[in-house]
This record gives structure tokens, C-alpha cells and sequence, in this order.
């Protein structure tokens, strides 16, 4: 999203996450801008009875957490590193002067979150209506069309997900989701190659 450069002119430093660590917790005040260097984060939500639900998975140069820098309210997930991660951290009043002085960078932003305005507003569509291979395929579309580093030359992306994480973004069991995706190899809507999805 940002540059190396620009971060680092700005004030930005790189913090090292583990598997496992959380970077900030729901209600809790947005300080920092984030953005993942290497690695990956997951915002998440856990209901009351402890089940998990990922609200986005974010990799490298990928930012997340940001709609409370631009309003009054506190974080309405966690943050969790779910692999051993660096992420760059700018403090807020720091990111709120680079939009400013950067034009570019500010629409970027506007762009980003209007996609994830799009998202949110698709799987409560998605959740509330529809049938779990439904739901998987929007799933698994929606992160094809907007991972970076999916490749051109194949015809097919390969999805970096697990079935606990498909399953804990689209509100589904585990054992649902794998059920769905038999299925919906056995109409050739996705593959499965040593036991990895493709799209």
C-alpha cells in the first residue's frame, strides 16, 4: 500500500509479531496505522460461546485496522498474527499528516476501503441467505480478484486458506465447509491438489 521509503520518512518502524500475538484487541483506541510487511494478520471476533469469526486475513503490503483513524470509535475486532510477522506501525497523528500531504496515497486509501465496505456488505448478504457453496465460491472469488501476487500465467489461484478459516469467514462449520468443497469439486467449480484449493 505504502512504500518502504515514504513509511520510513514518515516515522514509521517495523515490530516483529509471533504466531499467535495480538496487535490490539476489540474496543480497544486506534493509535497506529498497520500495515504487514511479511507475514499474516487476522481481524477476528469471537462470539459468546468462543467461536471464532475472521472478519479479513491481511498479507504482505496489505493495511488494515484503519477506519477508527478517521473517526471516533475504538477497534471493532483483534488483531492477530497468524504466522510469525513484521508490520510496519505509524503512529496516527503521523498517518493522518501523510494523507494530507500526499494526494495519491489518500485516494488509495479511499479505494481500499470502499472494497471493504463492498465485502462487508456482500457476506452479511452472503451469511444471512445463501448456501454454503454459495458462500465459498463468493469467498474464495473475492480473494482472487484482489490478491496481489495471484498469478497471471495459470488459470487457476491457488487459495492460502485453510478450511477453519474459510469456515471462520463464512460463519460455517468446519465440516460444513469441507463437505461444500467436495462438492463443489465434484461439479469442477474449484480443485484440489494435495489438499490445497484452487480457484
Amino acid at each position: 500500500m505504502i512504500d518502504k521509503e515514504t513509511l520510513l520518512s514518515a516515522g514509521a518502524t517495523l515490530k516483529k509479531y509471533v504466531k499467535g500475538e495480538s496487535l490490539f484487541y476489540e474496543n480497544n483506541d486506534a493509535r497506529y496505522y498497520y500495515q504487514v510487511h511479511s507475514g499474516e494478520i487476522k481481524m477476528n471476533n469471537y462470539n459468546d460461546e468462543g467461536k471464532e469469526y475472521i472478519q479479513g486475513i491481511f498479507d504482505n503490503g496489505k493495511s488494515f485496522g484503519e477506519p477508527p483513524l478517521f473517526a471516533n470509535f475504538r477497534y471493532p475486532a483483534n488483531a492477530e498474527a497468524i504466522i510469525d510477522t513484521e508490520v510496519w506501525q505509524l503512529p496516527k497523528d503521523k498517518f493522518l499528516k501523510l494523507l494530507e500531504e500526499n494526494p495519491t496515497i489518500h485516494h488509495k486509501f479511499t479505494s481500499t476501503l470502499a472494497t471493504r465496505l463492498y465485502y462487508k456488505a456482500m457476506m452479511v448478504s452472503e451469511i444471512s441467505t445463501q448456501e454454503p457453496e454459495h458462500r465459498i465460491l463468493r469467498i474464495l472469488d473475492y480473494f482472487k480478484k484482489n490478491n496481489q501476487s495471484s498469478s497471471i500465467e495459470t488459470s487457476r489461484y491457488k487459495i492460502e486458506l485453510t478450511r477453519q478459516q474459510l469456515a471462520d469467514l463464512t460463519g460455517l462449520r468446519v465440516e460444513t465447509v469441507i463437505r461444500a468443497v467436495k462438492k463443489l469439486e465434484q461439479k469442477g467449480e474449484l480443485s484440489i491438489k494435495e489438499r490445497k484449493i484452487y480457484r
